[in-house]
């Protein structure tokens, strides 16, 4: 029996398997950091027209994002992908000796996540074709996850009316349903302004806007007994002022990122920065604009979707990792700390742990601590599950040189298909099982009835390219 004549869409991604490890490759050797994923973009689309998809470019007037379509009727099944870098986290490939540099690295591992994503979205095309079912499958590329909301800027711009149910997943030293757990972000540059003088001769005359950022740090400080244990700020200088300490700085600039487990909180929480920082204003004699430059929700359940996806990972089993494989991942090991281990471990409420690779499935219920991801705006708009693809040794943290060290082995590789695999047969348990769509709806209806979303993006924002 052909491959595109069987009715097993596992078959339908292995088929597909090799071109989809190839473009993974190619992403992970072109790295580049958010809104500016000119060639990763690129190497997708020319995927999706080689596999007959119709392309829409520029969603949300960004360059880098796009949608793929195949498919003319019957609910829509939406696959999200990315593909953006980190800067100063580049390594060999499957090196374990780390050389310093300033050079960007998939030290998340998205050449892998829109790679797995648009390989899961082909296999169903295909799978459909061959049931003869209807139904519609899109792929979106998205663009600038690492602090650029690109999701964001996407929902906010309409990108994702018509889509019934939304898929995802990310790489992750283990595999099974990502827990809907996330932390709702906003990131805030405050400009002082004050006023130059002769810091000997005239210090009277100046208004020192970096003794201005200087006060807010101390404010936001004292703020932080005031504020819930699990929200978070933390805060970076743009610029500060200037390099001649003999002249009163006039102008500086600090960014903010407030983040918090649910909107609401972090809409108030970021309110209170932002009165941190007029006070800091008024004592310095300065003035202070404040303007918000991305910014995403927390992540919606979908209980359904979950329990769809925990089904079709248990019937798949873990990845077909092998001997080779774990001695790889023990070496890659041996350049992580205890620290990071354990550390790895308490994400999922482990104590221990023998294995240097996920020999296993994440059982229900589990745990997974999670920072922020602008697929929490899409889940308040469809409903939306994630997976976690097990695609590097256990201990490693994402946003590391090392996660970029394993972005082409065969532990990724394998981890990639498999997930590919798990996210395709969540999709075509909802194109058979009209009910549990309507379920996964229904439940998002609920949710949003009690909680409305509320976009964390003003209007007024455009997408910050080239300032992430």
């Amino acid at each position: 029996m052909s491959i595109r004549n069987t009715g097993n869409v596992q078959d339908h991604v292995d088929a597909l398997a090799d071109e989809a490890i190839a473009l993974s490759d190619s992403v992970w050797a072109v790295p580049e950091l958010c809104y500016d994923e000119v060639q990763s973009c690129a190497l997708h689309r020319r995927m999706l027209l080689a596999h007959g998809f119709a392309i829409t470019p520029d969603i949300a007037g960004i360059s880098t994002a796009l949608m793929g379509e195949s498919g003319e009727s019957g609910p829509v099944i939406a696959f999200l992908g990315e593909y953006d870098a980190l800067p100063g986290l580049a390594a060999a490939a499957g090196s374990f000796v780390h050389t310093p540099t300033t050079l960007n690295g998939h030290g998340c591992g998205h050449n892998l996540l829109g790679a797995a994503s648009l390989l899961a979205a082909l296999a169903v095309r295909d799978w459909l074709a061959v049931m003869q079912l209807p139904g519609r499958v899109r792929y979106y590329g998205c663009p600038a996850e690492e602090g650029g909301a690109g999701k964001g800027f996407m929902v906010r711009g309409g990108a994702f009316q018509g889509v019934d149910a939304a898929i995802s997943w990310h790489p992750s030293p283990f595999c099974g349903v990502l827990p809907p757990s996330s932390l709702a972000n906003v990131r805030m540059d405050f400009t002082f302004t004050g006023r130059a003088a002769h810091a000997a001769a005239a210090p009277h005359l100046g208004r020192s806007a970096l003794d201005a950022v200087e006060l807010m740090s101390v404010g936001v400080n004292y703020l932080r007994e005031h504020m819930l244990p699990t929200s978070r700020i933390h805060y970076a200088y743009i610029n500060a002022g200037g390099v001649a300490p003999n002249v009163v700085q006039a102008e500086t600039t600090v960014r903010y990122s407030v983040r918090a487990e649910d909107l609401s909180e972090m809409l108030t929480l970021a309110e209170r920065v932002k009165q941190v920082a007029q006070g800091a204003a008024l004592m310095s004699g300065t003035q202070v604009q404040g303007v918000i430059t991305s910014g995403v929700a927390n992540l919606l359940p979908c209980r359904p979707l979950e329990e769809v996806m925990q089904a079709s990972f248990e019937q798949l089993g873990p990845p077909p990792f092998d001997a080779e494989d774990r001695a790889f991942a023990e070496k890659i090991q041996e350049t992580l700390s205890a620290e990071d281990i354990a550390s790895a471990l308490r994400q999922i409420g482990w104590h221990t742990c023998d294995a240097p690779l996920a020999d296993f499935i994440l059982p229900v219920g589990s745990r997974f601590s999670l920072g922020s991801t602008d697929v929490g705006d899409v889940s308040w708009t469809v409903p939306t599950v994630q997976a976690l693809g097990a695609t590097c040794a256990i201990g490693t943290p994402l946003h590391s040189w090392q996660m970029t060290a394993q972005g082409t082995s065969d532990v990724a590789h394998k981890g990639m298909v498999h997930v590919a695999k798990a996210m395709a047969m969540t999709a075509i348990r909802l194109f058979q099982s009209p009910e549990l769509l309507k379920a996964a709806q229904d439940d998002h209806t609920q949710r949003l009835l009690r909680t409305p979303y509320i976009c964390p993006i003003p209007e007024s924002t455009l997408p910050p390219q080239g300032n992430c």
